[in-house]
Parts: C-alpha cells; sequence; structure tokens
C-alpha cells in the first residue's frame, strides 16, 4: 500500500496530525460512505502508529464524520438524504446564529477578511470557469474560508467551533454527489450577496440569504442521493 505523507506539522502532536489528516481525506472523499476504517491499514497510509489513529477516529466519530462500531471498529459515517436534511436544519440554526453575532460585533478587521475572502474565492472561480468546482481542492478551501470567515467575529467559541464540523460535513456530502449533480450551480451571486448584507450590517437579510444558501446546498445533495440510489439499481 502507498503510503500518505500527512501535512507539514513537524511540531504538532501525533494524534492532531492523524486527526487533520483522516478529517481531509473522509471530507475530500477518498474513503466511501461506510467503507472501513481498519487502524493496521489507516497506520501504512499515514505512516502513524495505531494510538494516535484511534484517538482521531473517536474524534471524528464525535464531529458525525466516522461510526464507532462496539467491538467492531470503524466505518465512514453514510450519506443520506434524511441525513443532509438533519443536517441543514442544524446549519441554518447555528451558522445564522453565529453570523447574526458576527454582525454585531464585527469590526473593520473582520469586515477587511469578508472582503479578502470573498475576493480570493471569486479568482478560483474565474479560473475553473464552468469547471467543477465542489471537485477542486482550492476551490474547496477558498469556498471554506470565505464561509468561516463571515463568522469569524463570533463571541462564541462553541458556536464557531459547531460551524467549522458542520461546514465539514456538509463538505463531504457535496463533494460526494458533485459526480451526480444536473447541472452546474451558480453559487457566486449568492456569495455577493451575503457580502453586500453582512458589510451593510443587516443581520435580518444576511441571515436570510445565508438560510436560502443552505437549503439550495440541501436540495442539490439530495438530488444527487437519488441518482446515485437509481443508478445503484440499474
Amino acid at each position: 500500500m502507498r503510503v500518505k505523507t500527512t501535512p507539514d506539522d513537524s511540531g504538532t502532536p501525533l494524534a492532531e496530525r492523524a486527526y487533520r489528516a483522516l478529517r481531509q481525506d473522509i471530507v475530500r472523499g477518498d474513503f466511501a460512505p461506510g467503507a472501513r476504517l481498519r487502524v493496521e491499514d489507516l497506520s501504512q497510509r499515514y505512516a502513524l502508529s495505531s494510538s494516535p489513529l484511534r484517538e482521531a477516529l473517536n474524534r471524528l466519530a464525535e464531529q458525525g464524520l466516522v461510526r464507532a462500531l462496539e467491538n467492531r471498529g470503524f466505518r465512514v459515517a453514510p450519506l443520506t438524504v434524511a441525513g443532509v436534511s438533519d443536517l441543514a436544519r442544524v446549519r441554518v440554526l447555528v451558522e445564522c446564529e453565529a453570523l447574526r453575532d458576527a454582525i454585531s460585533h464585527g469590526d473593520d478587521a473582520w469586515e477587511a477578511g469578508i472582503v479578502a475572502a470573498a475576493h480570493s474565492l471569486a479568482l478560483a472561480e474565474k479560473r475553473l470557469g464552468d469547471g467543477p468546482r465542489a471537485l477542486d481542492d482550492d476551490w474547496s478551501a477558498r469556498h471554506r474560508a470565505y464561509h468561516l470567515s463571515l463568522v469569524a467575529a463570533c463571541t462564541s467559541p462553541l458556536l464557531l467551533n459547531l460551524v467549522d464540523v458542520l461546514f465539514d460535513n456538509a463538505e463531504r456530502y457535496r463533494r460526494w454527489t458533485a459526480q451526480h449533480r444536473s447541472g452546474p450551480r451558480r453559487k457566486h451571486s449568492e456569495h455577493q450577496g451575503l457580502l453586500a448584507a453582512a458589510l451593510a450590517r443587516d443581520a435580518d437579510k444576511a441571515t436570510g440569504l445565508l438560510r436560502q444558501h443552505i437549503s439550495s446546498t440541501e436540495r442539490q445533495v439530495a438530488a444527487g442521493l437519488t441518482a446515485m440510489a437509481a443508478d445503484e439499481l440499474q
């Protein structure tokens, strides 16, 4: 088996390195939903011992990306229509509250961060053109950075942590179902609308747009999952 190196963070504890590497690969879709995660295989893949990998797997299980099976190891969490619906519902509750708080407390540096993240994302979208953005690692990283910049001024560490975890769960759904989408989704106008509302400090409009944005993702992902299930029956 080819060894996959972990990110260059030699000063980081091994358990954290294992967590970051596994989380990244699961979100990217390198492991299929429901796939068995054998510690011995992961140890070879990441050149790490079993102890930090088990710690990472348990941490990912707490975040919903992995399922811990009693006395039967670990599997990648499944992707289902009911699951993405529940995820979207919780994202709306958490992210809208975090955004409202950020708009209330954000300073000039927060505004500058949003503008910079939006510009960076727009540059990636211009480069890709009509390409499959959800499967592009650079676009995905900039998209994530943009959404987290919107809530960066939120005063609740717990809310910010939940936003981070929920976003990665949604990203895994997006990337896995991207190959079964009927057509590209133009998110640029949605992102620009969110940017304008946040900069105008219009919390009601911004949270309304964010709610629509999350709901649109839910519908696209659900359609992708339905298409995938239909293909499997053929």
